[in-house]
């Protein structure tokens, strides 16, 4: 069974990555063309109800693009709309089965952390779905209350993301917490597109086609969830890679170290926004990365010393710390996992020999004892003494005679 969820695992996470890139890049692509467009140069195009124009490049050939805001005024529509949608439900699809196959299936080893809050997995599940729906429903509340504001809309979209941010780090484990914060937006982004973006352009579309003159609210409004869903993309981008970096989510900050990386993302958002209209704010990426720089300082563990300190405490045997390894870390990371959920060992790491288990001392150090990333969720066991045993080892230079 766990052989056949890595694979699904694998299947899904590539389609998922192959949707994502689509949408994205659809996304940035129009934001990019709406901030080019260029006043219509020709007075019949204005009176046509031409917005704005701009040409490209690309391929080589020319496009010549054109926005009307409720469609041209002298002739009809044609009828075969492209419409930009299943990029989104395909990336919200493909993102649901993934959490379902790796998150949902095993959940007391994947979401539950009995030191952060000793829950079962199907309460685990629970508060999974219910992030996602209720997520939307307060975002969603937040935009028809405050929508008349957007500089307030987007202080209270942004609170209250940090809100669920903070609440999630206290119910599931570090890895799991990132995980839902990253599909409570996306669930948002996509909600956005199913329930306003495209509806509102339907609507409009319909009152074109009718011979009516389209009421803009629709468009309006979409605009703004489309602004929204702009600046939630580069932090939805670091969260889909997040498990590969405990060093973000695995210490007591790790909800703040979350918010710092996604205020630098929407900050280098801004600076591509921006340099579309050829405004380079060059203050925008230099605070990003000081941001950067300055969270990684603030959580950076303390490294193992390569030897014992005068007056340091004896060192460890190996002989006495084998047998943790192998109850709490070799049933994982072996050549053959007996952990029930693991069917090859993770990222390849292994540690079921004494040369493995010391070529891999500082991986443990970093892991096992400076963030406390492993095991993961501590479906092992492991305890606090352990731990001390094991950097008590590495000290003494984590020899194996």
């Amino acid at each position: 069974m766990a052989y056949t969820l890595d694979w699904l695992n694998l299947v899904i996470r590539w389609s998922h990555m192959i949707a994502g890139i689509s949408w994205i890049g659809a996304s940035l692509y129009f934001v990019w063309l709406d901030n080019h467009l260029e006043t219509p140069k020709n007075p019949a195009d204005v009176a046509n109800g031409m917005y704005g124009e701009i040409w490209a490049v690309h391929g080589g050939g020319f496009y010549h693009n054109q926005k009307f805001m409720t469609g041209p005024r002298n002739e009809p529509l044609p009828g075969d709309l492209h419409w930009f949608k299943w990029e989104a439900y395909t990336t919200w699809l493909s993102g649901i089965a993934l959490l379902a196959v790796v998150y949902w299936s095993d959940a007391a080893t994947y979401m539950i952390d009995p030191s952060v809050a000793d829950i079962t997995p199907g309460a685990a599940i629970a508060i999974s779905i219910g992030t996602l729906v209720a997520g939307w429903l307060v975002y969603d509340a937040l935009c028809r209350v405050l929508g008349r504001n957007p500089q307030v809309l987007a202080a209270a979209v942004a609170l209250f993301v940090l809100l669920a941010d903070f609440g999630l780090f206290h119910v599931f484990g570090a890895r799991a917490a990132y995980i839902h914060v990253g599909a409570m937006i996306g669930t948002i982004m996509v909600a956005n597109v199913f329930f306003v973006i495209i509806p509102g352009q339907r609507k409009m579309l319909d009152q074109i086609r009718a011979g009516q003159t389209p009421d803009p609210t629709p468009g309006i409004n979409g605009k703004i969830r489309s602004v929204h869903n702009t600046y939630f993309t580069f932090p939805v981008l670091f969260i889909m890679i997040s498990n590969h970096f405990p060093i973000t989510y695995a210490n007591s900050y790790g909800w703040l170290v979350l918010a710092a990386i996604s205020v630098a993302g929407v900050l280098v958002r801004q600076f591509f926004v921006l340099a579309d209209k050829a405004r380079y704010v060059a203050a925008l990426p230099v605070a990003a990365a000081v941001l950067l720089f300055a969270t990684a300082f603030v959580v950076a563990p303390h490294p193992a010393p390569a030897t014992a300190g005068a007056g340091a405490a004896a060192p460890v045997a190996f002989a006495a710390v084998a047998p943790i390894v192998a109850m709490r870390c070799a049933v994982c990371h072996a050549a053959h996992p007996t952990q029930a959920g693991f069917a090859t060992a993770p990222e390849g790491v292994l540690l079921d020999t004494p040369d493995h288990i010391a070529g891999n001392a500082q991986r443990i150090y970093a892991q096992a004892v400076a963030s406390h990333a492993m095991p993961i969720g501590n479906i092992t066991h492991i305890t606090d003494a352990e731990r001390a045993q094991l950097a008590a080892w590495i000290a003494g230079g984590a020899a194996t005679r």
